[in-house]
């Protein structure tokens, strides 16, 4: 199930992960990580956020905070797989020039390359509003309603080549209502999401678990 991953180093509060969060729209995961990050300190830092449009409204919350922040477009190349590895290769120099050691998707709309993805693997986390493995993908709330399921949640998994399909770090469930619409269910697990990625982040950066 590890195979291919290689996870940070442990850290500490005086020597804390560097971390670079990825957004494609308004980053309120970002926003609420950053908040959990500055209420005490510790064993890990965002240093870094880069969002795939330099129109994403999340780029203020890294503002904000005076951390680097980058809107980084897809360049204008007519080959789609071209276009998203030059993309890539744009974010991994960002990446390795900030001396990133954790790449936290949040929100992250686009499906990484396994070429990109076997560069930071095991260093490389996503959050997905599903208990994987069901409803993988990006419709993952019209899944559930559409499937009748009275539970849902959230899952944080290392990302691997796969779509929503690597290791899983954790999850946590919540109710789906006979009334609820997409964006009722939606906004529900949003709310867990904001407090379990941070306390799954404080576990990597401490070295809790193992591949």
């Amino acid at each position: 199930m590890g195979e291919g991953y290689l996870l940070p180093r442990a850290a500490s509060i005086d020597n804390p992960l560097r971390i670079a969060v990825l957004i494609s729209g308004g980053g309120s995961g970002l926003a609420a990580l950053l908040k959990y990050q500055q209420e005490q300190t510790r064993n890990h830092n965002t240093v870094l956020v880069i969002a795939d449009s330099p129109d994403a409204k999340g780029i203020e919350h890294g503002n904000r905070y005076g951390i680097e922040t980058h809107g980084i477009s897809l360049p204008e190349i007519t080959d789609k797989l071209q276009r998203r590895i030059f993309h890539e290769e744009l974010i991994h120099k960002a990446l390795v020039k900030a001396d990133i050691e954790l790449v936290v998707l949040s929100g992250y709309m686009r499906i990484l390359t396994p070429n990109f993805v076997r560069r930071w693997k095991g260093r490389l986390v996503n959050i997905h509003p599903s208990l994987l493995p069901k409803y993988p993908g990006a419709h993952a709330h019209r899944d559930a309603l559409a499937d009748g399921a009275t539970i849902s949640g959230c899952t944080i998994h290392l990302v691997d080549e796969g779509v929503d399909s690597g290791m899983i770090l954790a999850q946590r469930e919540v109710p789906v209502l006979a009334e609820d619409t997409e964006f009722d269910l939606q906004e529900r697990i949003k709310k867990v999401e904001h407090s379990l990625y941070p306390e799954v982040l404080d576990k990597i950066a401490a070295g809790e678990y193992s591949v």
